[in-house]
């Protein structure tokens, strides 16, 4: 049966309720021992979608980068997006691809202990952070430490990949004005406590909604 959650306005398909060329790519990705995401189940609402995505993510690690750098990256990204699901999803997958979990907590902040791997980082992570106009100098710096631009461009393709699952919907937060007045040192009698006030979070930057 096909589910919806809060955050999916989209049908989360799976084996059994995708359209037949869907099917047979999420068969595919589950016996090769792949991640069915929610993300993925979404997609395979329409096949040409769900195939350029897997045809990309298939392509990309064939590539010039090795796994243990791609999981940097992914992790990287899902902890700027405060995505905790995938984050817990790549740590386990970095632990697989030989990371200890001092270098994954590192990853998570876009940084490692080995220097190569932190200067291929901090250019991402000022791509990431400036809208891709990074500080001409991190590209040089990840240039000296032998990345080669081959590597580099995949890099970049790594992460926009990983930016391309829907971001969590903020949780709500939760004010109390009777604090908020006390804050502000009003004298006098305090008025009854009224109800909690909720206030959504403040839009994250980026992603997509579907």
């Amino acid at each position: 049966m096909t589910v919806k959650t809060d955050m999916s306005r989209f049908h989360i398909h799976d084996e059994l309720t995708a359209p037949d060329e869907s099917a047979r790519l999420l068969k595919g990705m589950s016996s090769a021992g792949g991640s069915v995401s929610k993300f993925v189940g979404v997609l395979a609402g329409a096949p040409a979608a769900l195939r350029s995505f897997a045809r990309m993510r298939h392509e990309l690690r064939e590539g010039a980068l090795p796994r243990s750098t791609r999981e940097r990256i992914a992790l990287a990204v899902a902890e700027s997006r405060g995505d905790t699901y995938s984050t817990a999803q790549h740590a386990r997958t970095a632990r697989a691809a030989g990371l200890g979990l001092d270098e994954i907590s590192r990853a998570r902040s876009w940084n490692s202990g080995d220097p190569r791997e932190a200067a291929l980082l901090a250019f991402l992570q000022a791509l990431y952070d400036a809208d891709g106009r990074p500080a001409a100098y991190l590209l040089e710096e990840a240039r000296e430490v032998d990345w080669s631009d081959e590597q580099l461009l995949e890099a970049v393709a790594h992460v926009a990949l990983n930016e391309l699952p829907p971001r969590p919907r903020p949780r709500l937060q939760r004010s109390d004005p009777l604090r908020e007045a006390a804050g502000r040192g009003r004298p006098g009698k305090v008025a009854a406590r009224p109800a909690a006030v909720l206030r959504p979070s403040p839009p994250q930057r980026g992603g997509i909604a579907i």
